[in-house]
């Protein structure tokens, strides 16, 4: 115990032996003291791993063949002591009851801490070291989510079945997620935004900017999170937290400056480092942050390329691409006409340009629940664009092409035993011919034709839409 204590001693020591050369050692007030005790606990707790989970996933990260959504898990790390396992997000104040013990633990470690140093003036160089902690951490998250919005795979581009879905089968999620994702372009630039911000943060001169830019930017993101129900409020507030706490500093000069229009002169100060091992803390954190954002990127870029973990990489059948009304529809050899009331009968189906195919029917649908996020090797776990709305059934499915097969299988977890086996032909461009067996080991024959029916944000009213 007392060799635990000597080396927080020693180290203690040579944190506090930095000078801040310029800046102002003036006593702080008592409730400025007892703040920042709070603050410095508090954020501690959030910043630094203390869960399990995370050295759990860290453990099982696949190092060797490392995906950018492994990376992205990691960079968006927040204690959460109340979840044995993956869950879906809690929402109200239940979703933050993580932060209620870290603010319990920081209210009682401040109240010790104040007694263990009833004289203490002030705090200016743990002030100068929390700052630092907060700048990277928060550089970190936002190359992260910058990069998966520079590459567009945070919110791709919507499948043509979610284009031909009807508004009110979705959550108030999807449409928030579809809204950006149909205009890549303006995707790219939040991306950006997020970006440049996490660069101004590296240097201590740039860092109001950075930080009055995030909070702007977050702060919407965070609405929309409430609003939307997206299910990343609690991260988004955090990292608005964070941006909060870093402006806070050059508040009383932008009041200053910007509310009585008088000279407002910035805080200027350049730590001095007495002992060469701070000065390696610091190229350390430097160093590790800029690695991170080079090889997140690098991953984000690969990804995008080569496999957007959202959708299926699978090709789907070669020319069947688009929207088909279904022409015929015969079951057990009797042919049910066009109903949209019929809980057998196929409306239109849809081909994708991935391996899968989605089915408009009149069916009673369990929802995937989730947020469609996460990374699945196989495709038919990819549930991006089933998740967060009804009104069509989607299938994964695997293609014969040489003896002209099809095996499909419902991608929703709560229907995994519908299966069908289907013959196909192509008699021409505009007509696919299925027949087999489907789930309840009927007898199907199923003639499609294409409808070339046009989407209005591809082609608009008289011409392409542009956002």
């Amino acid at each position: 115990m007392s060799s635990t204590k000597n080396f927080l001693n020693r180290w203690a020591k040579r944190l506090n032996s930095i000078a801040l050369a310029g800046s102002a050692t003036t006593p702080w007030r008592p409730w400025q003291l007892n703040l920042f005790r709070f603050a410095f606990i508090f954020l501690l707790i959030l910043i630094i791993p203390v869960d399990w989970k995370f050295y759990s996933d860290l453990y099982h990260t696949k190092w060797a063949s490392l995906h950018v959504y492994e990376l992205l898990k990691l960079s968006k790390y927040m204690p959460d002591f109340f979840a044995l396992k993956d869950h879906q997000p809690e929402w109200g104040l239940k979703s933050f009851s993580s932060w209620g013990l870290a603010a319990l633990i920081a209210i009682a470690g401040a109240f010790i801490w104040r007694k263990q140093q009833p004289d203490k003036k002030e705090y200016v160089v743990l002030y100068y070291w929390l700052r630092v902690l907060v700048r990277y951490r928060l550089a970190i998250a936002l190359f992260a989510y910058g990069f998966i919005k520079l590459f567009p795979l945070q919110m791709p581009y919507p499948s043509l079945s979610n284009l031909l879905t009807n508004y009110g089968d979705f959550f108030s999620w999807k449409i928030y997620f579809q809204t950006l994702g149909i205009e890549p372009k303006y995707e790219s630039f939040l991306g950006f935004v997020e970006i440049l911000a996490a660069v101004l943060l590296f240097n201590r001169k740039t860092t109001a900017f950075g930080a009055g830019l995030i909070i702007g930017f977050l702060g919407n993101v965070a609405a929309a999170n409430g609003f939307y129900d997206i299910g990343e409020h609690v991260f988004s507030t955090f990292i608005v937290l964070l941006s909060v706490f870093l402006l806070v500093y050059d508040v009383p000069k932008l009041y200053t400056l910007l509310i009585k229009e008088k000279k407002g002169i910035a805080s200027k100060f350049k730590p001095v480092f007495s002992e060469p091992v701070l000065k390696r803390i610091r190229f350390f954190g430097k160093s590790f942050t800029l690695l991170f954002a080079l090889l997140f990127g690098s991953l984000a870029l690969y990804s995008f390329i080569y496999d957007p973990y959202k959708v299926p990489k699978t090709p789907g059948l070669t020319g069947a691409y688009g929207f088909y009304n279904v022409k015929d529809f015969v079951i057990n050899g009797d042919t049910i006409p066009y109903s949209k009331t019929d809980s057998t009968r196929w409306q239109d189906v849809v081909f994708e340009k991935w391996s899968t195919i989605s089915v408009n029917v009149n069916k009673p649908l369990k929802i995937d629940l989730s947020s469609g996020d996460g990374y699945f090797e196989n495709d038919i776990d990819r549930n991006y664009e089933i998740a967060g709305l009804s009104g069509r059934r989607y299938f994964y499915y695997k293609a014969d092409t040489i003896n002209k097969k099809l095996l499909l299988q419902n991608k929703n977890k709560n229907y995994r035993y519908e299966k069908l086996n289907l013959s196909y032909t192509i008699p021409s461009d505009s007509v696919i011919i299925l027949s087999g067996i489907n789930e309840r080991n009927d007898s199907i024959h199923v003639r499609l034709e294409k409808n070339n029916k046009k989407i209005l944000m591809k082609e608009g009213r008289r011409r392409p839409v542009n956002i």
